[in-house]
């Protein structure tokens, strides 16, 4: 069975978050470094994606902490493994390895917990990198931008023609919040698909960043959708920026205009003030709850802050529930 094939039939919960994960395991320098890196010039604690190669045991128990949580869709540990994001740590000649190593590890999780009734699926994560190409960094120089591109997407094709070497079943260009920079990762996917011959499907999840349901880079949903939907996209969908209550409208709008299957994998909750995220897995879930009564969505999961004991909520909610039914156009209007 594809992942397009279960969407047809009911809702999918996607995994929560790694860095959470991560963060649990209170993890030194060393063990960043592992024994592969025990000489690198720069310091590597933080680059969770490392750790797919330096403590694979670490990444695969998270994996399959999703798994038994009852998670259908896992991501891989990929989410800042561009040469872009990597370059802060002098890791940029390492991208292949990591993110090959990354879809494998997701993969044999996967694989391992997949039955007939009940297939699990693999999405090569595919981050925004710490750069935008829509805004210059330099308020003093409007025009400069720190990242060109035709950089981005030669970037982006790295990463995921490793990912599709590995064993995706899909490609999840996620956390959205520069139009620009997702229509690069778009460009290299089907690029990299046409390259490898390997062709999987494609899901986008963009955050917005205000009350006013906008992209940091400034556009509405409706102009996001108008700027993204010549690209061939399975899933699109909302992550990160807040909690599941305060996503609602902006999921409600999605919607109602997007011809696509409808994701939502919300924060728990809003950061306190030293960063952490306490929405408790019940309080979450009576939230998420809300999506999937209203039939707004097709796939739940879960980002900053989430745990597999929020996940494993989930299942009761979508138990005997109609997934949303994605309108047969768009409903944007063109200008």
């Amino acid at each position: 069975m594809t992942i397009q094939d279960a969407l047809k039939q009911r809702i999918l919960i996607l995994d929560g978050a790694m860095g959470t994960m991560i963060q649990r395991y209170n993890l030194s320098e060393s063990d960043y470094r592992g024994k592969l890196f025990t000489n690198h010039p720069e310091e590597l604690k933080g680059n969770n994606d490392i750790l797919c190669l330096t403590q694979p045991q670490i990444i695969s128990e998270i994996h399959e902490a999703y798994l038994q949580a009852g998670s259908d869709i896992i991501e891989t540990n990929t989410f800042n493994a561009t040469s872009v994001s990597m370059s802060d740590y002098g890791m940029q000649n390492h991208i292949r390895e990591i993110n090959i190593k990354a879809a494998q590890l997701a993969r044999k999780a996967a694989d391992k917990y997949t039955t007939e009734d009940k297939p699990r699926f693999v999405a090569g994560s595919i981050g925004p990198t710490n750069k935008t190409t829509s805004m210059s960094p330099d308020v003093n120089n409007p025009a400069f931008r720190s990242l060109s591109y035709d950089n981005l997407v030669f970037s982006y094709l790295e990463q995921i023609k490793a990912l599709l070497s590995g064993g995706v079943d899909a490609l999840l260009v996620e956390t959205v919040f520069d139009t620009l920079n997702a229509k690069a990762a778009l460009f290299a996917a089907t690029a990299a698909m046409e390259e490898t011959g390997i062709h999987v499907p494609i899901m986008v999840s963009a955050t917005v960043s205000d009350s006013g349901g906008r992209t940091l880079s400034g556009q509405t949903l409706e102009a996001f959708l108008a700027s993204i939907q010549h690209a061939p996209i399975l899933t699109l969908g909302l992550n990160c920026s807040f909690g599941a209550r305060d996503m609602k409208p902006f999921l409600k709008q999605l919607s109602e205009i997007a011809p696509y299957y409808i994701s939502a994998y919300p924060n728990a909750g809003l950061p306190n003030r030293f960063g952490e995220y306490d929405e408790t897995p019940e309080a979450m879930a009576n939230q998420m709850r809300e999506f999937v009564e209203e039939r707004l969505v097709n796939i739940i999961g879960g980002c900053c802050g989430t745990t597999p004991a929020h996940i494993k909520l989930y299942n009761e909610l979508i138990d005997g529930k109609q997934p949303h039914i994605p309108i047969d156009k768009p409903n944007v209007l063109w200008l």
